[in-house]
């Protein structure tokens, strides 16, 4: 089937965002064989491992990297399925032995350099791996913020968000922060306290608004992060995040520039950088103006197009050189 559509759309290059659970690894040969250049963008880790996030029990784990990926059957990672994470282990073990991702992946582009160094040390061919990150295209008007006391929550009510982090800053009841969150999931109920404004999920033009009209956005994810949208957005829309101190989030947050960083799964350390946020408004807005300065920099439509197409090339040469070798 995916032979027969290549044949007919004859395309220059293949770009796969997700091939799971609707496609499966068989695209990367289908394409190979018809001297296809075929591109994989790795925006989780379902390659190496069921949970796709390198997490398991609210805690960061690299067993899948270090052992492979069979420790998570009978923890039931992926749906609490036994049958379904046994398929997805099996997956990865058997395109890990076939040398699938070596072999007939012609580019990977991961969003971050802290991926790319998950996947080679997983085994992924270095030369192949290329950074990309995410983008948007907003429009910014300044506003004048210093004056705003306000936090930003915008994301999945989820463990993996870190919504345990940021109900246990209010845990004492001392705490003065206001929290809007914007935002749906299991974990919804958790943030009950008279501190949060709850508006449920919203489109994208409210939650620019409100990036807008913000002191900082919080970002108190536990688990490896890809690359989060609301930190593109927030600088396109100049305002800095106060991030865990893990993973991509700690690249993509320049401390003391674009945002602030915390300790991972620390509440006491979010509440004591929320504090500083409070207490130095002034330096929060010239931040919120430098995130702008770097969504401009290097996260645009025009800037991503750029490097996109550049990718592109570089997968259309090396597949033309195969076939002359």
């Amino acid at each position: 089937h995916v032979k027969k559509l290549l044949k007919q759309i004859k395309p220059d290059v293949v770009h796969v965002h997700n091939f799971f659970p609707l496609w499966s690894p068989s695209i990367f040969y289908a394409c190979k064989s018809l001297n296809v250049p075929v591109i994989l963008t790795l925006h989780n880790y379902r390659t190496l491992c069921p949970t796709a996030l390198l997490m398991h029990d609210g805690k960061v784990t690299e067993k899948s990297i270090i052992d492979g990926p069979w420790w998570s059957v009978p923890k039931k990672v992926y749906r609490d399925s036994l049958i379904g994470t046994f398929l997805l282990a099996l997956m990865i073990s058997i395109h890990k032995w076939l040398g699938t991702w070596n072999k007939q992946v012609s580019k990977f582009i991961v969003l971050t350099q802290f991926s790319k160094n998950k996947f080679i040390s997983a085994g992924f061919p270095e030369n192949k791996i290329e950074i990309k990150p995410n983008f948007v295209d907003i429009d910014f008007h300044e506003k004048d913020k210093k004056q705003n006391s306000r936090f930003l929550f915008v994301g999945r009510l989820s463990e993996e968000k870190g919504i345990h982090i940021l109900k246990n800053v209010f845990k004492d009841n001392k705490s003065n922060f206001i929290v809007t969150v914007l935002g749906s999931g299991p974990l919804g109920v958790e943030l009950n306290h008279s501190s949060f404004k709850k508006l449920g999920s919203k489109d994208s033009k409210f939650v620019f608004q409100a990036m807008q009209q913000h002191l900082a956005l919080l970002l108190p994810s536990i688990c490896y992060e890809g690359f989060p949208m609301t930190v593109v957005e927030a600088y396109a829309n100049g305002l800095a995040v106060i991030g865990s101190r893990i993973g991509s989030i700690e690249e993509l947050i320049e401390h003391g520039v674009t945002g602030l960083l915390f300790e991972p799964g620390n509440p006491e350390s979010l509440a004591q950088t929320m504090q500083w946020a409070l207490d130095h408004p002034v330096e929060m807005y010239q931040m919120g103006l430098n995130a702008r300065k770097r969504y401009e920099d290097l996260y645009t439509a025009h800037e991503n197009i750029q490097q996109l197409e550049s990718i592109y090339q570089n997968a259309i040469q090396s597949s033309k050189n195969e076939r002359v070798i």
